[in-house]
């Protein structure tokens, strides 16, 4: 690979359009790096400045695909000498089952509202010490969402809210001549004119919870009757989608889709690059949602977490966090540092008749036996 095509993916990544993962995937700086560690761990991160304190010199975060500003990680790791190790994951089922299975070594993970009980329940993560994180203020964070993320009954915080969006489908307008607006448009432009151009999420939550709307059902639903209508659109689905894929930037990006379901911040960067794209929130309604900062029960590098965690909680930094991905800010004071641009972008704030509609994931969707099944025959249909 020469300069002129590394430099290329370089910018990519800090657009937040391509992935780490892919990053290093597509450089091959993961294996190469792989390699050196094995074969000579004094040889890496010999450039890295010392460690602050007794920070360490390594962080494991755990969140999603293009979900934060990495000029910001980079300023983190000058100021403390501790190097973000990133590992991305497109659903909470996903982060569940790996900290279920044990020895994932992570120490901060970015898990959605709707999550935070179960995962108090089964013991995944620890209450947060607010005494060491004196960028927080909690008077300064949206209530509705600060209150999602509590678990009913304890007076333990065990997640601060990190960004909050919606969850409809993007649209290439150049390249789609109709006018869509529904779930109902989705789904049957999908199996129609738009054959094979279509990604949508591999999530279970949105996935199915958005064929649930297409039938006018709650995107929460866990009535048998209703989840068999669901699963016989998404099978009928499948065979004219282009992906399942919870990274769907790269194939709406290059053409091969015009159509992908999408989040909020995802949409935006598109559309910096390319401003044909239009977002789409269905008119029967679905998701808006917020996700989390949390730390892992037993972390390993517990100083380094909540160094990192109070640094991002920081208001400038936090704003800095949604200039470069496109998610709105909870923290009222990040938001007031927002561009008017931002502030008024109808991505990032829909208007309210159509965020009315809207459904917080309900707890019960992450462990419900049934639709977990039900993806799992989607996904080997």
């Amino acid at each position: 690979m020469d300069r002129n095509e590394f430099m290329k993916h370089y910018r990519q990544l800090d657009k937040g359009s391509l992935s780490r993962r892919d990053f290093l995937r597509i450089t091959g700086i993961g294996f190469a790096a792989a390699v050196l560690a094995a074969c000579a761990p004094s040889l890496t991160d010999s450039s890295s400045a010392p460690a602050s304190g007794n920070l360490g010199d390594r962080l494991e975060l755990t969140t999603w695909p293009n979900y934060h500003n990495m000029k910001n990680f980079e300023a983190f790791t000058k100021k403390t000498g501790v190097n973000i190790n990133m590992t991305v994951f497109g659903s909470n089922e996903e982060m569940l089952a790996k900290l279920q299975a044990g020895g994932t070594g992570w120490d901060v993970f970015v898990p959605t509202n709707y999550t935070i009980s179960t995962y108090v329940k089964l013991g995944l993560i620890e209450a947060l010490d607010l005494s060491r994180l004196p960028s927080f203020d909690q008077a300064s964070f949206e209530a509705r969402f600060l209150d999602a993320s509590k678990v009913k009954g304890d007076s333990n915080l065990y997640a601060i809210p990190k960004n909050w969006g919606t969850t409809g489908y993007m649209v290439r307008t150049s390249k789609v001549s109709e006018k869509m607006s529904s779930w109902k448009d989705f789904f049957d432009m999908t199996m129609g004119k738009y054959s094979g151009k279509t990604t949508i999420h591999d999530y279970q939550l949105t996935s199915i919870g958005n064929a649930l709307k297409y039938f006018g059902y709650s995107f929460n639903s866990i009535d048998t009757a209703e989840l068999a209508k669901a699963e016989k659109l998404l099978i009928d689905v499948k065979p004219h989608l282009f992906a399942i894929t919870s990274d769907y930037q790269p194939p709406i990006r290059n053409g091969d889709a015009y159509i992908a379901m999408a989040w909020t911040g995802d949409v935006l960067q598109v559309k910096r690059d390319l401003p044909d794209t239009e977002y789409v929130l269905g008119s029967e309604g679905g998701e808006i949602w917020e996700d989390n900062w949390a730390l892992v029960k037993d972390a390993p590098h517990k100083d380094a977490a909540y160094a990192f965690l109070n640094y991002m909680l920081d208001p400038k930094v936090a704003a800095e966090e949604t200039n470069g991905h496109g998610y709105p800010q909870v923290d009222a004071r990040a938001t007031a540092l927002l561009s008017d641009a931002m502030k008024n972008d109808s991505i990032m704030y829909p208007a309210q008749k159509l965020l009315t509609p809207l459904e917080f994931g309900a707890a019960v969707c992450l462990t419900d036996p049934n639709r977990a099944e039900l993806w799992a025959r989607v996904k080997s249909a």
